[in-house]
């Protein structure tokens, strides 16, 4: 349940930025944006057609520390928001772009705040909004789809997650935590007598043992290793791409930061020296899955503001999510 322990609203004031003038032309998105308090029924109406935007913060890091990963991914929606609010405005005037607060993880209580987190996708989608997450660790994934998964349940939902790991470890003594998500979500599928989609895209051998490759294999995981990136290897990205989006209805995206080198993603909690670079394959890649209509829902996650470097990390992960609004919108590039 959404309560004033495990939730905030945004605070008036929050998104800043710069002002080049009140026109059209000349706004910036902290100049649009509205915010709405979950805890406050009913979110602001959309108009039959209208499309709106949702962002909804996950300020936890408790599945990083579960992992024995590096703490600090709970700042990340806040220097997410500092980070977007002077991109330009490019889409149409009647887009709402709306932020929804953050679900906050109490003390070491991951469950219930994933708990929390699926009931705030749920309400979002309910309200005819796209949800556009902030991480907060990877943990954020599992909250996020079982929301997605009781809005479109009677849909084939596939899994896309660009990332060096393939987050499907087994949980350990203390239960579920940031590695763990897809596994969660296999098992679930399983319970459910659903077919498992999942793609992974840019996975590292050396950042995965033989026991989660196996598992991999076991769970009958797409996935294409980092080397095609790094390789430009076109072919087999789209091609893998397209293949997983031919056999599912929606797609819920995700993009963990570690997946790119550490000089352009060095806050993260784990640093990947040969991650994937943001280039053009990349950003192709990204913009394919967008395009295909397919994305119900989307975040980022692991981004560490207290390891950053220059917001280097933030900047990288606010322009994607620049590109999945303006894919939502039709204005993509």
């Amino acid at each position: 349940m959404i309560t004033t322990a495990n939730y905030r609203p945004t605070a008036t004031g929050i998104w800043t930025g710069r002002t080049d003038g009140t026109s059209v032309e000349q706004l910036r998105w902290h100049q649009v944006i509205r915010t709405a308090n979950l805890l406050e029924a009913p979110l602001p109406l959309l108009q039959k057609g209208q499309k709106g935007i949702a962002f909804l913060g996950f300020a936890s890091d408790e599945g990083v520390r579960r992992n024995k990963g590096r703490a600090g991914a709970a700042e990340g929606p806040v220097a997410l928001r500092n980070v977007m609010g002077s991109f330009p405005v490019h889409f149409p005037g009647d887009v709402v772009l709306l932020d929804a607060g953050d679900v906050i993880c109490v003390g070491k209580e991951l469950e219930n705040a994933q708990a929390v987190l699926a009931q705030a996708v749920l309400a979002l989608l309910n309200a005819g909004y796209f949800p556009v997450l902030l991480g907060g660790g990877h943990e954020i994934t599992y909250g996020h789809v079982t929301g997605l998964r009781q809005y479109a349940a009677a849909q084939q939902l596939g899994y896309i997650n660009f990332d060096a790991h393939f987050d499907i470890r087994i949980p350990e003594a203390e239960g579920a935590s940031s590695g763990t998500g897809f596994w969660q979500l296999a098992q679930d599928s399983k319970t459910a007598g659903r077919p498992f989609h999942y793609l992974a895209l840019g996975i590292q051998q050396n950042g995965n043992t033989r026991q989660l490759f196996n598992i991999a294999g076991e769970e009958e995981v797409t996935y294409v290793g980092a080397d095609a990136f790094h390789l430009n290897d076109k072919d087999t990205v789209f091609a893998a791409i397209q293949h997983f989006l031919s056999q599912v209805d929606k797609v819920y995206l995700t993009t963990c930061m570690d997946v790119f080198a550490s000089a352009f993603a060095p806050g993260v909690s784990a640093t990947a020296y040969n991650g994937i670079l943001p280039n053009g394959l990349m950003l192709q890649a990204f913009r394919q899955i967008l395009g295909s209509g397919k994305v119900i829902s989307a975040d980022v996650a692991e981004l560490n503001p207290s390891l950053d470097v220059d917001n280097r990390t933030a900047k990288l992960a606010a322009s994607l999510i620049f590109e999945i609004v303006m894919a939502y919108c039709g204005e993509a590039s």
